[in-house]
């Protein structure tokens, strides 16, 4: 029982080297190439956790084998069009002008029943609203709505928008997010100056604050006696 412990932390430490070793952008694409991957790493480390008569080294190195490779082919991806194409598929219009090509749903194995409950998904329940669907390499479909039919912008009516800020958390459980201060230009003492005059003189008294887009900050004081924490904007 011990070595089956023991090889299970090896294998799960192990594993998520892998997965970071492999880059945040493979785990957010999810290509069917991608998911081939994750199974195969996954079933090699359940078989070196069960078989106690197969090394740890040999699915450590099954597993970095098939990292290896996931990471060479997703170079070459970027240096070859044609290669990424041809591991990864490409994208596909199935709508153009608001007229449905009907040879690209029959490749795809499409009918007209899921297409309509893909566009309703994807907020256009009536296919007059749109005008171009495309669906992507992992799956997914696109779905771009006619002029007339998109959400009114502040462009649209000519009002010109101050540039906005990433929201950003300053403090989270009473601890403070010294990177968060550097990017928005503050420092601690200016943040004390902040919350003062709220009576909060010390983080962690401050269950959450974070900055908006306009810079603005936003104060939930730690909860006493089970009180429920209200929001402050300074």
């Amino acid at each position: 029982m011990s070595i089956i412990l023991i090889r299970t932390a090896i294998l799960y430490l192990l594993v998520l080297l892998a997965l970071r070793i492999m880059g945040k952008s493979e785990l957010s694409k999810l290509s069917p190439f991608q998911i081939v991957v994750l199974f195969m790493v996954a079933e090699l480390a359940t078989l070196s956790i069960e078989d106690t008569n197969l090394s740890v080294i040999s699915g450590v190195s099954a597993i970095f084998t098939v990292i290896f490779l996931e990471i060479f082919l997703s170079y070459l991806s970027l240096k070859f069009e044609w290669f990424k194409n041809l591991i990864n598929g490409k994208p596909t219009i199935i709508i153009e002008d608001g007229k449905i090509n009907e040879d690209e749903l029959k490749k795809l194995r499409i009918n007209i029943n899921d297409l309509f409950e893909q566009l309703r998904l994807k907020n256009a329940p009536s296919l007059s609203d749109v005008s171009y669907a495309v669906m992507e390499s992992n799956g997914d479909l696109s779905v771009i709505t006619k002029p007339e039919k998109r959400p009114l912008t502040p462009s649209d009516m000519g009002i010109i928008k101050s540039k906005e800020v990433m929201p950003l958390i300053v403090i989270c459980d009473g601890a403070l997010y010294p990177s968060s201060l550097e990017r928005l230009g503050w420092n601690e003492d200016y943040l004390h100056s902040l919350l003062d005059p709220l009576n909060i003189f010390s983080f962690k008294d401050v269950l959450l604050a974070f900055s908006d887009e306009q810079k603005t900050l936003h104060v939930y004081e730690a909860s006493q006696d089970g009180k429920i924490a209200v929001e402050v904007v300074v």
